[in-house]
């Protein structure tokens, strides 16, 4: 199946203009950093970032979905 997604891929390509390519590149790029910053983290890692975040909810520290919509529609 990948092959035929290079084959694919390869055959658009030269119908592609240079600022065409260019932003192909970036998003290209962008996949790339993104696969590279996905790291998995420790079970310990992962509940303390649960305990955190439960604690935050139990201080109050959060904003309930109806909040959100009327400071969104400020924007």
């Amino acid at each position: 199946m990948a092959q035929v997604i290079d084959k694919e891929i390869a055959d658009y390509l030269p119908l592609l203009g240079k600022q065409e390519k260019q932003t192909l590149l970036s998003v290209i790029k962008s996949f790339m950093h993104l696969k590279s910053e996905s790291k998995h983290i420790s079970i310990e890692q992962y509940n303390q970032e649960i305990e955190a975040s439960e604690k935050e909810y139990e201080d109050e520290n959060f904003v309930t979905h109806a909040e959100f919509v009327k400071e969104m529609k400020k924007w």
